[in-house]
């Protein structure tokens, strides 16, 4: 095995176990091994310290598996981890209202670089790191063993996969092709997911708490659900008695299917509105009119994919959600969230400060929304906590 040599004062973050050794921290490479291949990290003075994939082509030099040098790194090793990661999730579906969830969470469950999905009885990945997809075949075998799923379907759409030197895909790699929508269940609501077409894997369920208890202020509100995709927000809050819901998307697959699941559900006796628009100037189009609205979902896309690029997310978070305060009636409530790891909680408050001191607006934080348990942060490894959100009353 090829060692891979760190610069001298570079060990702290290895010995606190952090998963990610960048380039810059590398003094020297004894040998020439290939993208994906597992290699020993070695200190200044050639004394083991982790193993881990090698890439030559991403910032994050070596992504680290394990730190136990008696411990190889083989197929054994791999489907310990996946069916670890399987088993830490068998009591979300247990209770049979919930059959979709994140089975396992990359960085968070040791696999750098894989997302795995389950949508009933088909699964839906994402390989992001060229380790994870040289371990792809032991890896399909052991979910396939665990789960029977009739599908295995590649996601792998992401860009990020051109700095590990991999072309993006999306084909089957296990089973038959699933129908173009699979059905699914979550909180007990039933959803129609396009595994093929749709964003990411197909469905965000990292919001699956957050839908839960954001509905429970709905009742009797009238409700606006912004950058809404597939209804998440919008069909939890029609079934606790909202007085009505706009959905407001740029999305035409997503608006499509969003109508389809309320009538999969039956939730047609609540005045419900879908708009295919851009939701800042659909936002701005509602100000004009004068609209007013008691509870406004904000999820939007990721602003800041890099901390290089927070300033320019800051400002654009601040414009949104200050448009947002404006069309709230007063003591509304704003569910505002950022998916972006480059943003903290703490950034994120100050963000909704300055927004509202540009509405004119005061404003309560009263619950903090987190992404739920299928989606762990690893304690040496923060930047794994992603999801955050603030539910806010606004007078």
């Amino acid at each position: 095995m090829i060692d891979v040599l760190l610069k001298k004062g570079k060990e702290k973050a290895v010995l606190q176990r952090h998963p990610w050794v960048f380039s810059g921290a590398i003094e020297k490479v004894k040998g020439n091994p290939a993208n994906g291949e597992i290699v020993r990290l070695v200190n200044a003075q050639g004394a083991f310290m982790a193993y881990g994939f090698y890439n030559n082509q991403s910032r994050v030099a070596v992504r680290l598996l394990e730190w136990d040098e008696s411990v190889a790194v083989n197929d054994d090793w791999f489907r310990n981890k996946v069916r670890i990661a399987v088993a830490g999730r068998a009591h979300i579906l247990a209770s049979g209202e919930t059959d979709t969830c994140r089975l396992i969470f990359s960085e968070a469950d040791y696999l750098p670089g894989l997302i795995a999905d389950k949508y009933a009885d088909h699964l839906a990945l994402q390989v992001l790191t060229s380790g994870i997809q040289n371990a792809l075949p032991v890896i399909i075998d052991e979910l396939q063993q665990l789960l029977s799923p009739l599908s295995i379907y590649d996601k792998s759409d992401a860009t990020s996969r051109a700095h590990e030197g991999l072309e993006t895909t999306n084909t089957l790699l296990a089973g038959t092709p699933p129908p173009e929508l699979v059905m699914v269940k979550e909180n007990g609501i039933t959803y129609g997911i396009n595994i093929a077409e749709g964003q990411k894997s197909g469905f965000y369920c990292d919001q699956r708490d957050n839908r839960r208890l954001l509905a429970s202020y709905s009742k009797g509100k009238k409700v606006l659900d912004c950058f809404s995709y597939t209804g998440g927000f919008t069909l939890n809050s029609l079934r606790e008695g909202a007085a009505s819901v706009t959905s407001v998307d740029s999305s035409a697959l997503a608006i499509e299917t969003l109508n389809e699941n309320i009538n999969l559900n039956n939730f047609n006796n609540t005045e419900h509105i879908a708009i295919k628009s851009d939701v800042n100037s659909q936002l701005r189009k509602f100000r004009e009119e004068g609209d007013k609205f008691d509870v406004i979902v904000l999820d939007p896309p990721k602003y800041a994919p890099s901390r290089s690029a927070l300033d320019r997310a800051s400002r654009a978070y601040k414009d949104l959600n200050r448009i947002g305060m404006q069309l709230l009636n007063s003591g509304g409530l704003l569910a505002t969230f950022s998916c972006s790891g480059a943003m903290d909680m703490e950034t994120f408050k100050q963000v909704l400060a300055w927004a509202a001191l540009d509405a004119g607006k005061q404003v309560q934080f009263i619950y903090q929304f987190h992404q739920p348990e299928d989606h762990p942060v690893r304690s040496s490894f923060p930047e794994g906590e992603y999801l955050k959100g603030l539910l806010c009353r606004v007078w």
